[in-house]
C-alpha cells in the first residue's frame, strides 16, 4: 500500500474559497498533484483539494507543478524520424454540432504531420472523438507500442487517457460522482506525450483559463517553448468552429504574434449537417476528405496555420508549442 499523504496543510491553503484561498508554489503543487496521481491521497481529501481548485482555479504556477508531477506518470511517445508532430487533445465530445475534431486530425495528417489525439474513450451525452474515428476505422489504439508503430507508418493514432496515463484516467473519471470536472481535466489537455516537444493542439474553455495559460506560456520558467492561443473551438473539442473563424495569438522567442484573425458569424447552416451521431460525422468527414464536400473554411484556416508554425525551422521555432483554442463550455 502507499504510503499515505497528509493534505490538510495544503487544503488550507488552496481551500478557503473565491476570495481566501492562496495558490502554491510550483514545488508545492507538484507535490501535492505528484501524491494524488499516486493513489496516496484519500477519497475525503481528494475530494477537498479538486473542489478547492474548482472553486479558486489553477494559477500558472500550480499548473506547471501539475504538469510536472504529470509527465512522470506517462509513457512518452517517440516523435517518427524526419517529420513534425502535433498533438491534439479531445476530452469533451460534442452534441450540438458534429464533433469534427477527426477531421482536422486527418487532414493534417495528409499534410505529412504526424498525429497524436489522445483523450477520453466516451464523453457522456456527447459524441467523443473516439467514436468518430472508430466509425472511420480508426479504432483507438490499446497500448503506446501500438500507437507509436502507426504514427510511424504515417497514420493517425488515437491514445486513450487510460492507456497514455491510467492516474490521470482515474482523476479524470471522478466526473462522474462529483457532477463536475476537476484539475485533472485541464492537466490531461497539457500534457506532451512525446519524448521531444510537439506542437500541441488544446482547448481550454473557462474563460478566466485564457489569462492564466497566457501568463504560463510567456514565461519560460513555467512552459518549456512558446504558444498559440486560439478563439473558441467548438463546444470543448479543439477544432475550429464552422460557423465562426476565431482569432489566434503565437507567443513564441519572447514575441508575440497574430497568426489568424476574427471572423463574423455564418448564418448558414454548417455543411456537415444537423445529424450529430458519429455515423453521420464520419460520412460527412469521409466526403471532405475525398472532395465531394468542401472543407469547411475555419478549419482550413486553422490547418494551415498550425502546419505552418509545427514545420517552422530551428532556430526558428523553440521547442514545444501549444495551440489553445477557447470554447463556451466549462474546463
Amino acid at each position: 500500500m502507499p504510503t499515505p499523504f497528509a493534505c490538510a496543510p495544503y487544503i488550507k491553503t488552496i481551500g478557503r474559497g473565491a476570495r481566501g484561498a492562496r495558490g502554491l508554489d510550483r514545488d508545492a503543487a507538484q507535490t501535492l498533484y505528484g501524491a494524488i496521481l499516486d493513489g496516496r491521497v484519500s477519497d475525503l481529501e481528494l475530494g477537498a483539494v479538486l473542489l478547492a481548485y474548482r472553486i479558486k482555479s489553477e494559477s500558472a504556477e500550480e499548473i506547471a507543478g501539475m504538469l510536472s508531477a504529470a509527465q512522470a506518470h506517462l509513457q512518452p511517445l517517440d516523435i517518427p524520424s524526419g517529420r513534425h508532430a502535433v498533438t491534439l487533445a479531445s476530452y469533451n465530445g460534442a452534441r450540438k454540432v458534429p464533433n469534427l475534431l477527426p477531421l482536422l486530425a486527418l487532414a493534417l495528417a495528409r499534410e505529412g504531420v504526424a498525429v497524436l489525439v489522445h483523450g477520453v474513450r466516451l464523453a457522456p451525452g456527447r459524441v467523443s472523438s473516439a467514436e468518430v474515428f472508430d466509425a472511420l476505422g480508426v479504432p483507438s489504439c490499446e497500448s503506446v507500442p501500438q500507437a507509436q508503430a502507426r504514427l510511424d507508418a504515417g497514420e493517425v493514432a488515437f491514445l486513450p487517457i487510460d492507456v497514455l496515463s491510467p492516474a490521470l484516467a482515474r482523476q479524470i473519471a471522478l466526473m462522474v460522482p462529483l457532477g463536475v470536472r476537476n484539475s485533472g481535466h485541464t492537466i490531461a489537455k497539457l500534457v506532451e506525450p512525446f519524448s521531444k516537444p510537439s506542437l500541441r493542439l488544446v482547448n481550454y474553455t473557462h474563460e478566466a483559463y485564457f489569462d492564466v495559460l497566457a501568463q504560463y506560456f510567456s514565461d519560460p520558467a513555467h512552459a518549456p517553448g512558446p504558444g498559440v492561443l486560439m478563439g473558441r473551438g467548438t463546444e470543448g473539442e479543439a477544432v475550429a468552429d464552422t460557423g465562426l473563424a476565431r482569432a489566434a495569438t503565437w507567443f513564441h522567442e519572447g514575441r508575440r504574434e497574430d497568426v489568424l484573425a476574427a471572423g463574423e458569424a455564418s448564418r448558414a447552416p454548417s455543411s456537415a449537417g444537423t445529424d450529430t451521431s458519429a455515423a453521420a460525422t464520419a460520412q460527412y468527414i469521409r466526403a471532405v476528405l475525398a472532395g465531394d464536400m468542401p472543407m469547411p473554411p475555419p478549419i482550413a484556416d486553422q490547418i494551415a496555420c498550425i502546419v505552418r508554425i509545427a514545420t517552422q525551422p530551428a532556430p526558428a521555432r523553440q521547442p514545444a508549442a501549444h495551440v489553445l483554442t477557447r470554447s463556451s463550455n466549462q474546463a
